[in-house]
């Protein structure tokens, strides 16, 4: 194979992986959609190899589950997936700033540019647009992950941010979205990096991760309600502060005056 036939191929993958990536995170494909190569392959009017490679990269990266038999599968994740997923990213992000001269060096001439995503993403937010909202936060989280040190933490990062949006996209799309679950806090989150505020950075963090925790326990509670009546086994309980009594209540409720959560 020639280098520029190399190139050329790669550069397809790259290609049909982010349309692919697109489609999922538009929601346009859903959860459990099923898929060959060959399928993909004639809808791109291209051979199967670059589709193929394609595909298994994002598998690796989650978001895809793959079947000898049956070909490929948007993965389906769970209310428990997305809660262990944000306890995850809370975790990280603490140890990160425990320390922060050793594990994040941030630098003023990147500050511009995730200023400008924050305040997009805010008013996309504000605005209810999904489509936008989720290329805005993406490239926001992405571009802060560039002040990470360690490229293994920030690619975690970046990985789980998808896998987030690939799980609450098509509940946005369903439910709606309102100030209650989307999150406006980037702004607020950039200045306080910017200014070496820690204090502030963990309290904007905590914010973000217990909101996320809090539309988890909402959702728990009504996926367990309508299972349970869908087996005619009555309403499940749910305390007068709105949560769910069944398994994973056990986070704080919402505080009312912080924003809401976004993915």
């Amino acid at each position: 194979m020639s280098p520029s036939a190399g190139v050329t191929r790669s550069t397809l993958r790259q290609q049909i992986a982010d349309a692919l990536r697109d489609e999922v995170l538009a929601g346009r494909l859903p959860p459990g959609r099923e898929f060959t190569v060959k399928q993909i392959a004639e809808q791109y009017g291209v051979s199967a190899t670059p589709v193929r490679e394609a595909l298994f990269d994002l598998s690796a990266q989650g978001l895809l589950a793959s079947d000898q038999h049956r070909g490929f599968q948007v993965r389906e994740f769970t209310v428990a997936d997305y809660r262990a997923m944000a306890e995850a990213r809370a975790l990280v992000v603490e140890g990160l700033f425990r320390n922060p001269a050793e594990r994040v060096a941030v630098r003023s001439e990147g500050l511009a540019s995730i200023r400008r995503r924050a305040a997009e993403a805010v008013r996309a937010a504000k605005g209810g647009d999904l489509d936008v909202l989720i290329g805005y936060d993406l490239r926001f989280w992405r571009e802060l992950g560039q002040f990470v040190l360690n490229p293994y933490v920030a690619d975690f990062l970046t990985r789980l941010r998808v896998q987030a949006w690939v799980f609450a996209v098509h509940r946005l799309r369903r439910d709606g979205t309102d100030e209650n679950v989307l999150w406006f806090g980037h702004e607020e989150l950039v200045e306080a990096i910017a200014r070496g505020d820690r204090e502030q950075v963990h309290a904007e963090m905590r914010s973000y991760y217990g909101h996320a925790l809090a539309w988890a326990d909402r959702l728990e509670a009504r996926e367990t309600k309508g299972n349970r009546e869908g087996n005619g086994e009555g309403d499940v309980e749910v305390r007068a502060d709105g949560r769910s009594s069944g398994p994973g209540s056990a986070m704080p409720p919402q505080s009312p005056e912080s924003p809401g959560h976004c993915a």
